[in-house]
């Protein structure tokens, strides 16, 4: 049988709905909560809004650092790539691999790079000017920890984080990082952050203290979205490059 008519009847086979099963750290340890094809759908339609806001369009390139682990949120924003019809590579968030990411930053020269950790930055560190390598690059997405390092040398970039099993990803206004509304409910108690699944998510999540200093803002940011939006405090820079 030819691998089309191989895929042609795939298709036609009853899929579960569970998708992954994600484990986060939470205050209390390790929770999990299930992730199903419909909710990555929808999570790949609020990422790709995000990216459009940050001007990724088609014929662009983009590099995507993350960990197997990550697959929750990885797999919504691949969708999304491929939906923008960007062309993306991707390398491991962890320390070890930088060297991956230096040879698509050669290769590709992205227009965007998703993703970049403080341990990807400490190794480039050794070989490179970071701030010569991504000040030029019209779109930086880096994880909490990145962020500050980043900024110290020049680079606006914005935040991405996973936030428990919800994803942060701040706007162009650099207001703090847009958690999507109709799918998650966040917010700060005593200076640290909770979770918990909103009406659309299908997968239960009672409120869930994620151990994480920052706090929320809500009302519309300057881009128009009326997603809350989370601020990260530097006592969380080292977790949250961990997550």
């Amino acid at each position: 049988m030819a691998r089309a008519d191989t895929l042609a009847r795939a298709r036609e086979l009853d899929r579960p709905d569970l998708a992954y099963l994600v484990r986060f750290p939470a205050a209390d340890g390790i929770r999990e909560t299930d992730l199903t094809w419909a909710e990555i759908a929808r999570d790949t339609a609020w990422i790709t809004e995000r990216l459009r806001g940050h001007g990724l369009a088609a014929g662009q390139r983009a590099v995507l650092t993350a960990s197997g682990f990550e697959g929750f949120w990885c797999h919504a924003m691949i969708g999304a790539l491929r939906g923008l019809r960007v062309t993306y590579g991707i390398a491991e968030a962890m320390g070890w691999d930088h060297r991956r990411t230096s040879v698509f930053h050669r290769e590709l020269r992205p227009h965007a790079v998703i993703g970049l950790s403080a341990e990807t930055l400490e190794g480039l560190s050794g070989a490179t000017d970071i701030g010569e390598m991504f000040r030029p690059m019209p779109v930086v997405l880096a994880r909490p920890a990145a962020v500050s390092v980043l900024h110290a040398v020049g680079v606006p970039a914005c935040v991405l984080s996973p936030l428990g099993p919800a994803l942060a990803m701040e706007c162009p206004a650099r207001s703090g990082a847009h958690v999507n509304a109709a799918e998650w409910r966040v917010g700060d108690q005593d200076g640290e952050l909770f979770v918990a699944a909103g009406e659309q998510r299908t997968s239960p999540l009672p409120r869930t203290p994620l151990g994480i200093p920052g706090r929320v803002i809500v009302g519309r940011c300057i881009c128009g979205s009326e997603d809350p939006r989370v601020l990260f405090t530097e006592a969380d820079q080292s977790l949250s490059s961990r997550s």
